[in-house]
């Protein structure tokens, strides 16, 4: 049985008043930001001498050069977290908030007493920070990230000509490379949301759900005055809105040893608002889900070097359309999906799974350009690896990595498809809650065989159900292409397969091909495959940086 995709109820649209950027950030002038539909952060005004922004309950104001905006640990740090409301306007003449230590939105609460006395207990109860449109936000070396603690909202509502960028100084200055990673740490969001790395009494889909004890599960990144927390009982929280917002050269390791990701969110609830989002140039995962229930439309990821899209802890969000873009030389997995936190093969998770506890999210119009290379980062290029008791819905997408000639192919590490864990194998043969339908797969190999959960090799022999996860493929209304080496998959460049067109070649093509004849898959519920259809509007211009002619550092390597 197919599930609903919980598709976002898109805002009213935000007049574009901005200018575009170019490859050191981005040129802006200010404008005002309406805040009057909802409750976020209110304009406090500014000084047309000093436009930075201040602390109204102690007056340490930002120090202002004539062009950036500059704020010291006295203004706000890991160890000085804010604790009033903020507003960061946008700066004109291509202007920064660069931060020289790490921003932490909120006080971090390690138990249900220290939250209790602070009142928090859900989004919207603590601190908000509104940055306006247009605005970029950056921080100055490597050992600095950014948190939004729980109860605490970010409101960073961009428009399609006005984006907001959270980087680098580096970038900021014009000396960063198109491809540079780890320039700082990147975004850490906290919600409370369902994890299950919490224990729960009754279930998701009974609505009985409540915790079993207190649930404060330390975020990537903590350590001393680093610490933060996420975990709880509420799928619906808030932590506030991300619309045209672009997170640039992340990735460095923080004082903990964690490399963190583009965005990581950590139990963030379906009330948060993530549409018209990118991760560039990441060292580790693009976006990362721990548990939550948040929606995400329309995401690009570009030049991640390990997983753009990652999952685990019991995910039960939604995402859809999505473009994902490796580098030619770097680049692991498009999608690598858990469900179930420090999962263990020896362990019995019916309950757990019984209880809709496992990772269950609803992937809608993904395109995956895959570079099949074999010496990344972290591992060669590939597809999807869906392991650890997941139970995934995905529809209406590809995966291409056939611009490339495959330098995995004996090994098998340049896969499109690979499915682990007995929970997820029988899952997807005998029942309801595993589907992939309508999605095609151009990769010289197809799919990856493993060995079974206790290690014995792939003899079908044991109790463990180990699927032949093509045959399973093809029955569920999926297609493989048959490939030999490096092969364009682009209108007018070889007639046996034709899936992507236009310029940049990223955009599902007019009419399928696949073996020189018409694809066998049809779109369910949709028009077209894939993130991007040729013939309609495309939702990645105008904002998005790295993709098009007039913003981006070099050319796209397969054009």
């Amino acid at each position: 049985m197919k599930r609903v995709n919980n598709k976002l109820l898109l805002a009213a649209a935000i007049s574009a008043l901005l200018a575009g950027c170019d490859s050191g950030g981005i040129e802006v002038k200010p404008t005002t930001v309406d805040n009057s539909t909802d409750n976020s952060v209110t304009n406090p005004g500014g000084d047309t001498n000093n436009p930075c922004a201040v602390i109204e309950s102690t007056g340490v104001q930002g120090s202002y050069d004539g062009t950036h905006c500059s704020y010291g640990a006295d203004f706000v740090d890991a160890s000085k977290p804010l604790v009033e409301d903020l507003y960061l306007p946008a700066l004109p003449n291509g202007g920064a908030h660069i931060f020289s230590g790490s921003l932490f939105v909120g006080e971090s609460f390690a138990s249900n007493a220290e939250l209790q006395t602070a009142g928090i207990a859900k989004g919207g109860d603590g601190v908000k920070l509104e940055i306006q449109a247009g605005t970029t936000v950056a921080f100055k070396d490597n050992s600095a990230f950014m948190v939004v603690n729980r109860g605490s909202q970010l409101f960073a509502r961009g428009t399609e000509s006005a984006p907001i960028t959270f980087t680098s100084e580096t970038d900021v200055r014009g000396t960063v490379g198109a491809e540079d990673v780890s320039q700082w740490g990147g975004m850490v969001i906290n919600g409370f949301g369902v994890t299950n790395k919490c224990t729960y009494t009754g279930s998701v889909d009974g609505g009985d759900l409540a915790l079993s004890g207190e649930c404060h599960v330390a975020a990537e990144g903590s350590t001393d005055d680093n610490t933060s927390y996420y975990g709880g009982d509420n799928n619906a929280d808030s932590s506030g809105e991300l619309s045209y917002v672009r997170v640039k050269h992340t990735g460095a390791e923080v004082a903990s040893g964690d490399e963190l990701n583009g965005i990581a969110f950590d139990a963030v609830g379906s009330g948060t608002v993530v549409r018209n989002l990118e991760a560039y140039s990441t060292y580790d995962d693009g976006i990362e889900f721990f548990g939550g229930a948040v929606n995400v439309e329309n995401y690009v990821a570009l030049y991640v070097r390990d997983d753009s899209i990652d999952i685990d802890e019991g995910y039960r969000g939604s995402i859809t359309n999505a473009l994902v873009v490796q580098s030619e030389t770097d680049g692991n997995h498009c999608i690598e999906a858990d469900g179930i936190g420090s999962y263990a093969a020896s362990t019995d998770y019916t309950a757990l799974i019984a209880a809709g506890l496992n990772s269950r999210p609803v992937i809608d119009g993904l395109t995956c350009i895959v570079s099949a290379q074999a010496a990344g980062t972290h591992d060669p290029g590939a597809g999807w690896r869906l392991r650890e008791g997941i139970y995934p819905m995905i529809t209406n997408s590809m995966i291409v990595a056939s611009f490339s000639a495959d330098e995995n192919g004996a090994e098998g590490s340049n896969y499109c498809l690979r499915v682990e864990s007995a929970q997820t194998r029988n899952e997807a043969e005998t029942g309801t809650e595993v589907a992939l339908t309508s999605n095609i797969f151009a990769c010289e190999d197809r799919t990856k065989t493993d060995k079974d959960d206790n290690g014995t090799p792939d003899d079908k022999s044991d109790d463990f159900n180990l699927m032949d996860v093509q045959a399973w493929a093809v029955a569920s209304g999926n297609q493989f292409a048959t490939i030999a080496g490096q092969v364009n998959p682009t209108q007018d460049a070889d007639a046996q397969l034709i899936l992507l067109s236009g310029i940049p070649a990223m955009y599902t093509a007019d009419a399928l091909v696949v073996e020189g004849a018409a694809a066998t898959v049809t779109p369910v519920e949709r028009a077209y495959l894939g993130a991007l259809d040729v013939n309609g509007t495309d939702w990645t211009k105008g904002w998005t940086y790295g993709l098009h002619e007039g913003s981006r550092a070099k050319p796209l390597w397969f054009e």
